[in-house]
């Protein structure tokens, strides 16, 4: 089954300033580590940026890529400005084209894109795999980034109402291309 991987939101506004997201270091450590399996595998990697007017105006330092990520030369980026990543981008096309048939998804929020973006992937056809420790967010006054996380990694791999599977697996179990086999 031909995979992509999708990071999600992981930029420079959302990562730099304090209180960071919970684990950053790690989760990007982590993205880095799929990013290279992708590259090696030959995989198709987007990395998908967020923008407002406020925050994260496209072009602004803040709204630029988290600065230890690793981007390769021929990742494709994609601006959105909702939750989801398919809403208004070329993303599905863009999969489309490259006969993508499994999506691997990682990044920042766990209760917001990464959810979104998780449960539209799956409405439209693609299996997901969500890197259970490779997306991230801040803590919240109901509940710690690690507690979001976890509870998205549950709640996710439990639905089986859109038809194709969501399961929740460490980056370190993730392959990709010919690594799968």
């Amino acid at each position: 089954m031909k995979k992509a991987l999708l990071v999600i939101d992981v930029q420079r506004g959302l990562f730099d300033a304090a209180p960071r997201p919970f684990e950053a270091d790690l989760v990007v450590s982590r993205i880095n580590a799929l990013t290279a399996k992708a590259h090696d595998a030959g995989a198709p990697v987007f990395f998908v940026q967020h923008e407002n007017a406020a925050e994260l105006a496209h072009g602004s330092s803040n709204w630029q890529l988290e600065q230890n990520l690793t981007v390769g030369a021929k990742d494709t980026t994609i601006r959105k400005t909702t939750p989801d990543s398919f809403l208004g981008t070329d993303l599905q096309d863009l999969l489309t084209q490259k006969g993508i048939e499994q999506l691997v998804i990682c990044g920042y929020a766990c209760e917001f894109c990464v959810d979104t973006t998780v449960r539209r992937a799956a409405a439209l056809g693609y299996p997901v795999i969500l890197a259970a420790d490779a997306h991230t967010t801040h803590d919240k006054a109901h509940a710690s980034g690690a507690q979001i996380r976890a509870h998205h990694n549950a709640t996710l791999a439990d639905i089986a109402s859109f038809g194709p599977v969501i399961e929740a697996r460490p980056a370190a179990e993730i392959l990709f291309g010919q690594q799968a086999q």
